[in-house]
């Protein structure tokens, strides 16, 4: 998978394209879901597809001491993308200047001149540009003045239930690890080096492990029971 770190690093084979703009926290299944409506359109229109993410998060821009925990780090969401068949990834970075950056420059600095996108796919309650001002009728109103298709992805519902980030960070922290991984398509999995604590686990049975998760606030924390893969040779 090609990650592309700014516009700045968009070079002319990455035009055209089809293309999809979200956070993507998690890679979960309703995130799946647009994943492969997007490759299929790419691949009717004989596109390459590009997704589009930021990093921070704006929630974590706007508001860095109440934006939820994440479900998955950069480099975790950058795996997952992978897992799913995405080729290129566009990463903006959120600081001011993305932030202050009205609707309709977003439109043209990102979308045309920066992707020359042929089609667009977003939820239909996407916002973006200074204060989200911009919404799915301004996005149609750009396609028909550029020259690009815009569609519109609904809600995805797994088992009867909607997905979203929020519902899948709700479960983790009420323990319900199989349902949250309903959603997600997989077991939830979190990255981190292992800390030394006060080794109560040689007086216990069994061994523990400390996970430190730099600059990071997990959506679940407690003991969990858990299996370790050690160079994808097994269970142990």
């Amino acid at each position: 998978m090609e990650l592309i770190r700014g516009l700045y690093n968009l070079q002319p084979h990455h035009r055209p394209c089809a293309a999809t703009i979200g956070s993507f926290d998690g890679v979960h299944g309703g995130h799946q879901a647009v994943i492969r409506t997007l490759q299929q359109a790419a691949a009717e229109q004989g596109l390459p597809a590009t997704l589009v993410t930021f990093e921070p998060l704006p929630r974590e821009y706007f508001r860095p001491n109440e934006a939820p925990p994440r479900l998955t780090r950069l480099r975790e969401k950058l795996r997952a993308l992978s897992d799913c068949g995405v080729e290129r990834v566009l990463c903006l970075r959120f600081a001011a200047q993305l932030a202050g950056l009205p609707a309709a420059d977003f439109i043209r600095q990102v979308l045309v001149d920066g992707l020359a996108i042929k089609y667009l796919l977003v939820g239909d309650d996407f916002r973006f540009g200074k204060d989200r001002a911009g919404n799915f009728q301004l996005l149609q109103q750009a396609g028909r003045q550029y020259g690009f298709t815009v569609a519109a992805m609904g809600t995805v519902d797994i088992g009867g239930e909607r997905v979203s980030s929020t519902r899948v960070r709700t479960l983790l922290a009420n323990g319900e690890l199989a349902q949250a991984a309903q959603l997600l398509g997989r077991p939830y999995t979190l990255s981190g080096r292992v800390a030394h604590g006060d080794k109560r686990g040689r007086t216990i049975g069994f061994p523990t492990a400390n996970i430190k998760l730099f600059r990071r606030c997990a959506p679940l924390t407690g003991v969990y029971a858990v299996e370790i893969c050690w160079d994808d040779t097994g269970m142990h």
